[in-house]
C-alpha cells in the first residue's frame, strides 16, 4: 500500500503522517516502523522492504522522507513504484512538493495521494508555520532570523528531527546547485535551482560540505544516544 503526502503545509502533512503510522500500528501491533531519508536510502534497502512481506511475517511501515528531491532516488522509486503500491507493507512518501509529471505517474499506481497547502493570506484561518521560511533564512545565512524561526517551528509542533531534515535538504540543494551548471544536472526544478544557486554564494568553499557533514553527525550521534537532538540542533543554528 502506498500513501503520498505533499505540499507546503509542512505541519499538517507531518500530523497526517503521524496519524497514518499510528493507525497502521493499531491495526498491526507487531509492525515495525522505519523512516528512510537521503542519508539511509539505497536500492538495496528498498529491495529488502519489498521482499519482506508475507503471511507469516510482521508488516513494515516505511516512511520515504524527502527522497524525491534527489534524481537518483526518484529513478529507483519510480522503477519499483508498482511493487511499492502493491506491497503488503505500508509505504508513505512525504515531500514538500511534487512535479506535475511525477505526481501523475504516482496517481496512476492507485496511491492514496493527499496535498497539504498553507492557508491563503487574508483568510480567517490561522496560517500554519511555513517551513520554507527556515530554508530561506538558512540560505540567506541570517543566524538571528533562523534562530527565531527555529523556535517558532518548535512551538508550532515540529520536532527537531523534522527540522533537521529540512535543513539537510536545503544544504544538499545548495551543494548540488553550486557544482552544477543547470537545474537538470543538479537534479532540481528550475525555481529551486535558481534560488539555491543564489543562496550558495553566501557560503565559502568547503562550508556547505562541512555543514552537511555536521548535520549527518548530529543525526547519527542522536541515534547512538551520544547527543540530544534538540540541544545539538540549537548549537548548529547558533554556530551557522
Amino acid at each position: 500500500m502506498l500513501y503520498v503526502l505533499y505540499g507546503d503545509n509542512f505541519s499538517e502533512a507531518r500530523n497526517k503522517l503521524r496519524g497514518i503510522v499510528d493507525s497502521q500500528k493499531e491495526k498491526n501491533p507487531d509492525a515495525s516502523h522505519f523512516r528512510l531519508t537521503t542519508q539511509e536510502f539505497d536500492e538495496g534497502k528498498l529491495e529488502e522492504f519489498l521482499g519482506s512481506s508475507g503471511l507469516f511475517q510482521n508488516k513494515y511501515i516505511i516512511v520515504l522522507d524527502g527522497l524525491l528531491s534527489d534524481e537518483e532516488n526518484t529513478k529507483i522509486i519510480l522503477d519499483r513504484l508498482s511493487e511499492i503500491a502493491e506491497s503488503e507493507n505500508i509505504f508513505v512518501v512525504i515531500e514538500p512538493s511534487l512535479k506535475k509529471e511525477l505526481l501523475s505517474k504516482i496517481e496512476k499506481k492507485s496511491a492514496k495521494v493527499q496535498k497539504f497547502e498553507l492557508a491563503k493570506k487574508g483568510g480567517v484561518e490561522k496560517k500554519a508555520f511555513n517551513v520554507f521560511a527556515l530554508t530561506d533564512a538558512l540560505g540567506a545565512r541570517d543566524k538571528k532570523k533562523l534562530w527565531v524561526l527555529y523556535e517558532s517551528a518548535l512551538l508550532s509542533g515540529l520536532d527537531p528531527e523534522e527540522i533537521h531534515r529540512v535543513f539537510f535538504w536545503q544544504v544538499k540543494s545548495m551543494l548540488g546547485a553550486s557544482v552544477s551548471g543547470n537545474a537538470l544536472d543538479a537534479g532540481l526544478n528550475p525555481f529551486v535551482y535558481k534560488k539555491t544557486s543564489s543562496y550558495a554564494r553566501n557560503f565559502k568553499d568547503g562550508e556547505l560540505v562541512a555543514l552537511s557533514r555536521s548535520l549527518i553527525d548530529i543525526y547519527h550521534n542522536a541515534r547512538r544516544g551520544i547527543a540530544d537532538f534538540d540541544i545539538a540542533m540549537e548549537r548548529w543554528v547558533l554556530g551557522l
